[in-house]
Parts: C-alpha cells; sequence; structure tokens
C-alpha cells in the first residue's frame, strides 16, 4: 500500500524553470482550452469510454484498492464512464473537493447522485471529507490536466491545487494525468512549483514516462 511509504515528490524533483513560463503558460492555456470547445458532443463520448477502456485494464488500477480521481467538466476527457467501472468492481475511489484557499481535500465517491455543486463549477462528492493527506494513502493518481511534455511535465488550469496535492504522493504511486492525444508531447513551460506525472491516458492508450 502507498501509505507504508512516507509522503514524497511523485516522481523527478521539479525540472528546472522555462525562461517566461508565466506568459508562456497562459497562451498555451488558452490554445488547448480553445481547441478542446470545437470537440463534439459525440466526440467526447466516443473518447470518454476509450479512456475509461484503457485504464480499467491498467495493471496499477486493477491491483488498485483506491483510486484518487476527478469528476471531469465541460470538454474535459470524461470520467464518468471511468468513475462507474472502477466503483462496480468495488474499487474505492476518493475525489477532490477544493477547498477556499486552492488546496484539495478528498471524500468517497458514493455515486453520480451523491456528487455535489462546488467552487468553479466543479462536481464534488458530499460524503465525509478525509483530509487533504488523504491522497496520500491512494494506491493510483488520476488527474486532469491540458497538455504533458515527453518527460511527464503537466500542464493543468493555472490554480496550482494538483501541484500541492502530488507533493503528497509516495514515490512510486502511479500518478497518470488524463488527456487527448493531440495534447501528448507538447512543449510545456516550467515553474518550480511543477510536479511531473508518472504517466499519461489517452483515448488511444496509456504511454509511461
Amino acid at each position: 500500500m502507498a501509505t507504508s511509504q512516507p509522503p514524497a515528490n511523485p516522481s523527478e524533483p521539479p525540472p528546472d524553470p522555462t525562461p517566461g513560463a508565466g506568459p508562456a503558460k497562459l497562451a498555451l492555456r488558452d490554445q488547448l482550452t480553445t481547441a478542446r470547445k470545437r470537440l463534439s458532443v459525440a466526440e467526447l463520448g466516443v473518447y470518454s469510454r476509450g479512456l475509461a477502456g484503457h485504464l480499467l485494464a491498467a495493471p496499477e488500477l486493477t491491483g488498485a484498492a483506491t483510486v484518487a480521481a476527478y469528476v471531469s467538466i465541460g470538454s474535459e476527457p470524461g470520467t464518468s464512464w471511468l468513475l462507474d467501472g472502477l466503483a462496480r468492481r468495488g474499487t474505492r475511489v476518493l475525489l477532490p473537493v477544493l477547498l477556499p484557499d486552492g488546496d484539495l481535500d478528498w471524500a468517497p465517491y458514493g455515486g453520480d447522485d451523491a456528487l455535489a455543486s462546488g467552487r468553479l463549477g466543479l462536481l464534488e462528492p458530499a460524503g465525509e471529507r478525509l483530509g487533504v493527506e488523504a491522497i496520500a494513502g491512494a494506491d493510483a493518481v488520476l488527474v486532469p490536466g491540458l497538455a504533458v511534455s515527453p518527460t511527464g511535465t503537466r500542464i493543468g488550469r493555472g490554480g496550482g491545487s494538483y501541484d500541492r496535492a502530488l507533493a503528497r504522493v509516495p514515490v512510486g504511486t502511479f500518478t497518470c494525468v488524463l488527456l487527448y492525444d493531440d495534447e501528448v508531447g507538447r512543449d510545456v513551460p516550467t515553474e518550480p512549483h511543477d510536479r511531473a506525472v508518472g504517466a499519461v491516458a489517452t483515448p488511444s492508450g496509456i504511454r509511461r514516462f
């Protein structure tokens, strides 16, 4: 179990910062979110099912007792098929709850009926809060993002919530960002707080860094 190890950075130390990373990240985020908005409802459904199929078959998840995941919104790669698949086979799923300071608390997933509206338009579990350190007990951690570099450097929406959460994940835990195929292998500007992931899952499959 992941809890047998002390919390630490889940992969390599944060990469050296890229000069001008802040403005470059803003430009990249705008480009990526614009591209996502062009996806049709039919495409989103196909991609969601494909993504779920690959992750549910991954050995890191088939052997996991607890998986930290999230509820997708808008044009993000869909997680509904994935969450239901994990729940059906008895996997304990933890979902994030966004706190006022931008950090992430965690609570168990109890199905769609147990989700409530949260900050910034997010859907969050309405169950018992387990604390920000609960992510350290997950056997696998699935995170959102907008792109990832060839070495696993992830870019998110800019709040820094998942960089803080990933810093609590023990070394060796499977950490994976969920993306579309054309968002993989991007030149991602880096800042000192950025945390790399160990893998990326897309509708085409899983790549481990």
